[in-house]
């Protein structure tokens, strides 16, 4: 072809008997909503947690972001907290785990702020955490891409080139989400996640954070009189 290009192929149709029942399992669900009318309370405690941790911590040149201690007890972020934890046990019950009686807490919540060059390497929370998650305060333009990559390492080691990396397709290793503020983000906790490097000259803020689950409060056993020994 004079401009370089490969003609079509036609891709032959297969008969019904030939027709394949595909049936998909082991999914990795991320999950986003738009909530910014939590976005000024958690702007200002965290503004106030990161004016903090710069006191007593430099900016390093080589990893330049600065993180505050956890938010959740933070009385000013309970609607946020309270939000986040329902919607993270909702989560869990629509995947077909038996919920009824467990409760979604926070292992940690904490505000993170990237400057330029800063990134978040791949990884994975574990110590009981079961799901993890994201909310975006201030995302200037060239800010960091949120990454979540394929947990199957068979899949990834075995993998054949992709026909088209910009479509998330079966094939895909990594998926990029553009993030904005008042998006908030929820994903499993083995999906392994990470940031892409931070581009913009004004810095990039979020809350991180990592949920676990704990059996619901029960009523407690009336606790009898101790015998009386003869």
């Amino acid at each position: 072809m004079p401009d370089g290009t490969q003609p079509e192929l036609e891709v032959p149709v297969a008969p019904p008997e030939n027709q394949l029942a595909a049936w998909a399992y082991f999914p990795s669900t991320v999950y986003t909503i738009e909530k910014p009318e939590f976005l000024k309370t958690v702007k200002e405690v965290s503004d106030e947690r990161l004016k903090i941790a710069k006191a007593s911590k430099k900016l390093d040149p080589i990893y330049p972001a600065i993180m505050t201690d956890n938010l959740f007890t933070d009385a000013r972020m309970e609607e946020f907290t309270k939000f986040v934890g329902q919607t993270a046990w909702n989560i869990l019950q629509s995947q077909g785990y038996a919920m009824d009686h467990l409760a979604t807490s926070f292992e940690s919540m904490w505000t993170q702020e990237h400057h330029k060059h800063s990134l978040m390497e791949q990884h994975v929370h574990g110590f009981g955490v079961q799901l993890v998650g994201f909310y975006f305060i201030e995302v200037p333009e060239k800010s960091s891409n949120v990454v979540f990559h394929d947990p199957r390492a068979g899949k990834v080691q075995s993998n054949l080139p992709e026909a088209n990396m910009a479509m998330a397709t079966p094939a895909s290793n990594a998926i990029h989400f553009n993030p904005k503020p008042g998006l908030l983000m929820f994903a499993n906790s083995w999906l392994p996640h990470s940031f892409g490097r931070h581009a913009a000259n004004k810095p990039m803020k979020f809350v991180h954070f990592n949920l676990t689950v704990q059996l619901a409060q029960q009523p407690a056993c009336a606790i009898p009189p101790a015998a009386e020994i003869v």
